[in-house]
């Protein structure tokens, strides 16, 4: 059988790597074999049932932290900055023909109700406000905010810009919610809301 030719590229390239017997050098073993030592002389020299004056006196129960309240307050502005200022402005004054103005407006400082109905269903018609005019589009918000994050939204409202109205309650918005329940869509602009009780 002829041997095979080697080129001269084949020449100039590198032998295959290959394993080789590479033992762990003593000293790295001796020192694994120290550490383990200690670890083990440790842990079987510790003592498990030392006394509790050594720590720092806190009992399990404050550990673990008081239950948070049910009726913890909601941060109103922390709701009307994330839900609301896209569309009326971190300053409450709204978009010019586009988002009405929450600074000085009747329905902000009118009755709690309405203003908790608007919030509950939004409102899609003609709208005026302060004198002006929109035709826009309010989103409803009874799906995602419960009734004490609407309180506390509302609260804000009446409480910013200048407004001086009284804060309301999640029981207001509760009833309002229980009325218009059966409500499908959203408020046909301000002559429907103006006919609410």
């Amino acid at each position: 059988m002829k041997e095979p030719e080697i080129l001269a590229q084949q020449q100039r390239e590198n032998p295959e790597p290959h394993e080789r017997s590479n033992p762990i050098p003593w000293p790295m073993g001796l020192l694994v074999a120290a550490m383990l030592a200690f670890g083990i002389v440790y842990i079987a020299s510790s003592e498990v049932d030392t006394p509790s004056s050594w720590g720092d006196g806190r009992t399990q129960a404050e550990l673990a932290g008081e239950p948070r309240a049910s009726s913890a307050k909601v941060d109103g502005a922390a709701l009307y900055a994330s839900v609301c200022a896209a569309c009326h402005q971190a300053t409450g004054q709204g978009l010019p023909g586009v988002f009405p103005p929450l600074a000085g407006s009747e329905w902000v400082n009118g009755n709690e109700a309405t203003l908790a109905a608007i919030v509950l269903h939004g409102v899609n018609g003609p709208l005026t406000v302060m004198g002006s005019s929109y035709s826009g589009a309010m989103p409803a918000f009874k799906q995602q905010l419960d009734d004490a994050q609407i309180a506390a939204v509302l609260s804000h409202l009446r409480s910013q810009w200048g407004n001086g109205s009284a804060s309301v309650e999640a029981s207001t918005v509760a009833k309002v919610r229980d009325a218009t329940k059966t409500r499908g869509g959203p408020f046909a602009g301000g002559e429907e809301l103006k006919a609410l009780p």
